[in-house]
Formats: C-alpha cells, sequence, structure tokens
C-alpha cells in the first residue's frame, strides 16, 4: 500500500536530505505549492485538533502514542465528535436522526 506524506512548504520538509529519505522509503510527497495556504488548511485543523484533545502531553511509549491516537480517530474522531462542519453532528449516522427526518414520496 503507498504511503503520502502531506506536509507545508517549510523548510525540514523541503529540504534534499528529508526528499531523498521520502523517496528511497517510497513515499508520495504532496505538498501545496508556495502562497497556498488553503490547499492544507483541512490537514492543518485536524493536526491542531489531535494535539489539543489527544496529544496534549508525552506519551510513555511509542506503543500508547500510537494506541492512543489510534482510538482518538477511529473510535471519537471518526464516529463519535461533533464537526462544525457537519452543523456539529457526529460523523456516524444514527437511526433517532433517520427516523427525525420527513417522509417525501
Amino acid at each position: 500500500m503507498p504511503r503520502l506524506h502531506h506536509s507545508d512548504q517549510g523548510s525540514q520538509y523541503t529540504s534534499d536530505d528529508y526528499l531523498d529519505l521520502l523517496e528511497n522509503d517510497e513515499v508520495i510527497l504532496s505538498m501545496s505549492d508556495v502562497g497556498r495556504c488553503y490547499d492544507n488548511a483541512m490537514m492543518e485543523s485536524f493536526w491542531a485538533t489531535l494535539k489539543t484533545e489527544c496529544a496534549d502531553r508525552p506519551f510513555p511509549s511509542r506503543a500508547a502514542a500510537r494506541q492512543a491516537i489510534f482510538e482518538y480517530i477511529e473510535i471519537w474522531y471518526n464516529r463519535q465528535r461533533r464537526h462544525s462542519a457537519l452543523g456539529y453532528l457526529s460523523p456516524q449516522p444514527r437511526p433517532v436522526r433517520a427516523a427525525c427526518l420527513p417522509l417525501t414520496f
């Protein structure tokens, strides 16, 4: 499965050494053009939310970090957390919502 690395135009991500590492590991680079800050806005928002709500402290180990971040994304963020882009509803459809929708024939 191909791996994707999305970043901004920061010097740490555009250095020859870093780009060589990505290429050697067959990682596909995704980077916005200079001056196109809105291309990255959704990911920047997600990372800020993740850092605030989940990774706001050091983890005792890499395994603990992986587990906590996995649970945050797969259980909380994708299923339960209310998102402003969805009218402050959670992404997970619920039977109650469907029952409240008007029927059209």
